[in-house]
């Protein structure tokens, strides 16, 4: 008897309806979602400040997520690519990651190519990923006392039930 290879045992994820590109292409357009997409965690956002990043500094980090794709795909956009899309030299790429490793939010790992020697680095991602895990839950909170502010009793009623 032949085995059924369902999407959970060839280890593939399953497609869900496209509702939420479909919602894009009704706020943004056809024309710009064929294009493509990346998706980003609001509290990277939010917590630009909490992380302690420059503007700049995150127009890089979001440049390093864009190439992103797969959990365990590898992200290695050029030095001179990130500074022709950005309008920043690639000495300055250079020190806004040199930064963003300082901070361990990215980690860059020389690559090299038999014949062709060192090419682009490779930026692991995980230090971000790690970061945003531990201040999630303090943005939950913050979440929660936002609403309790708002119901009578406020904060202090919150506390007291909890």
């Amino acid at each position: 008897m032949a085995e059924v290879v369902t999407a959970k045992s060839a280890k593939v994820m399953p497609i869900k309806p496209a509702t939420a590109q479909k919602q894009s292409e009704k706020k943004w357009g056809t024309e710009v979602m064929k294009h493509g997409y990346c998706i980003i965690p609001s509290i990277l956002l939010q917590a630009q400040a909490r992380l302690l990043i420059s503007a700049q500094q995150m127009i890089v980090l979001l440049q390093l997520v864009e190439h992103w794709w797969h959990e365990d795909s590898k992200v290695f956009p050029a030095k001179a690519l990130l500074a022709s899309r950005i309008g920043l030299s690639t000495k300055q790429i250079q020190r806004h990651i040199a930064v963003l490793e300082q901070k361990k939010l990215v980690k860059r790992i020389e690559r090299t190519i038999p014949g062709r020697g060192k090419v682009s680095n490779e930026y692991d991602l995980s230090g971000l990923v790690k970061k945003l895990k531990e201040i999630a839950p303090e943005f939950d909170e913050a979440k929660k006392l936002k609403a309790a502010a708002a119901k009578p009793g406020g904060i202090k009623a919150a506390k007291a039930v909890s």
